[in-house]
């Protein structure tokens, strides 16, 4: 199984974000207790997959995240410079 790709983490939207971040942090939970049971033997790889999938999620948010900071900054400098002009 390949690795996914950002991309189709960038499509989703902000709530299937979340819903994929919590799912994948609940896989992880299910497979290190699954490790800690000795139930889990041939599906060691599922580990670097999800990791993988849950890194991507959160840069995803976090990009989003500064993104709308960028803009709410944008938007203070430009009314603080219709205040000062004004003025």
């Amino acid at each position: 199984m390949a690795l996914s790709k950002i991309e189709a983490a960038r499509s989703l939207s902000d709530d299937e974000l979340l819903e994929a971040i919590v799912e994948t942090k609940q896989e992880l939970f299910q497979l290190r207790f699954k490790q800690a049971a000795r139930q889990l033997t041939k599906e060691v790889h599922r580990f670097k997959h999800a990791r993988h999938r849950l890194a991507q999620l959160m840069t995803v948010q976090r990009e989003r995240q500064l993104a709308t900071e960028t803009e709410g900054a944008e938007a203070s400098l430009s009314v603080s410079a219709q205040e000062s002009a004004s003025a």
